[in-house]
């Protein structure tokens, strides 16, 4: 079975990478992660589509108090409600935040084409 990348919409190419992080980012690291969707955007942005544009401001509406953190940090502080080191995850954690950033792309993907009225 043969898939076209380029026929998917943001959440199923998200929902792809999400189920086979291997193939998108080498050794499916938190790093290669966040990496690939900072590149994800740029590119998008580049070329005429709007990438992630309001994903850190989603994040902040969402949890309802303003901040100053990135969008990284945010979706860690969701994920690791109990606190987190500003440094080294252990492999859990970073499973956790992993899996946890995908189901709120996801979620924000999903407001954003409900908001522009496309499909779901």
């Amino acid at each position: 079975m043969t898939v076209d990348l380029a026929e998917m919409s943001e959440r199923e190419y998200f929902a792809l990478v999400a189920k086979r992080l291997g193939m998108f980012i080498v050794g499916s690291r938190l790093a290669g992660v966040e990496g690939f969707l900072d590149g994800y955007d740029q590119h998008a942005r580049r070329h005429g589509g709007p990438g992630l544009q309001g994903w850190r401001e989603w994040l902040v509406a969402r949890r309802g108090q303003e901040s100053s953190l990135a969008w990284q940090a945010q979706v860690r502080e969701v994920a690791l409600p109990d606190g987190w080191k500003r440094g080294e995850l252990t492999q859990e954690e970073e499973s956790r935040v992993i899996e946890v950033l995908f189901k709120l792309l996801d979620e924000f993907l999903a407001e954003r084409d409900r908001v522009e009225g496309r499909p779901l």
